[in-house]
């Protein structure tokens, strides 16, 4: 839903980041950590525009010219690498609603057509063939690791807070009517907005981004 270099490098931050090193251990070779960095962005290529189930380890090794060994040097196996995978997504995109919905320039609604504008240009750019990793999985959920329900559920809840904060803020600000529960449209923006990703994945086009965000701000005025 943005560029692949952003999602890559910033999720690709966030899961070293958030490992720190054990005292006493020596640093890792530079050559091994730009390895990790290649299959962590492999595997978002990979996951945004396949899903989980239908990729193999072999062909995210051959897109990032790692060998197998470097893979298991840093993930226990695939199961692992999918949940470091939503780790990182979940926190790059958190990055991302803070980034947009923080922006004082912006009255609070148009910090939220500020978002939609920006993801519907992301996936444009990929010519619709990558969606959100989370919306993705969640898809999936029935053939996937148990363990993954609570972290995709986990980064939902976390993106809708955000965006109820955000309408909590155009609603103090006037632009929302006080009658309106602001929880309960930030519930309806993210259940909507998932499905309206996944329809314009599926059609290869705008329109069903367009129609659903039309719709929502047609909502609140």
């Amino acid at each position: 839903m943005t560029s692949p270099n952003a999602v890559e490098k910033q999720a690709v931050a966030t899961v070293t980041l958030g490992q720190p090193r054990k005292r006493g251990r020596p640093a890792r070779d530079p050559v091994d950590a730009a390895s990790r960095q290649k299959l962590i962005r492999a595997g978002l290529i990979f996951l945004t525009e396949k899903g989980y189930s239908p990729v193999g380890i072999d062909e995210i090794l051959e897109h990032a010219g790692v060998p197998k060994g470097s893979f298991y040097h840093y993930f226990k196996g695939k199961a692992d690498f999918g949940s470091q995978l939503i780790s990182a997504y979940h926190a790059f995109f958190a990055a991302k609603l803070d980034r947009w919905f923080q922006d004082e320039s912006l009255t609070p609604l148009d910090r939220l057509r500020a978002f939609v504008a920006d993801a519907e240009a992301g996936m444009a750019r990929h010519e619709f063939r990558r969606g959100c990793l989370i919306g993705n999985l969640g898809q999936e959920m029935g053939a996937l690791p148990e363990a993954y329900r609570s972290q995709l559920t986990d980064a939902l809840g976390d993106w809708q807070s955000r965006t109820a904060a955000c309408l909590q803020a155009a609603q103090a600000a006037g632009e929302i009517a006080p009658h309106h529960d602001t929880a309960a449209l930030a519930a309806f923006f993210w259940i909507g907005w998932e499905g309206a990703v996944l329809r314009a994945k599926l059609e290869r086009r705008a329109d069903p981004l367009s129609t659903f965000a039309e719709g929502f701000f047609a909502l609140l005025t």
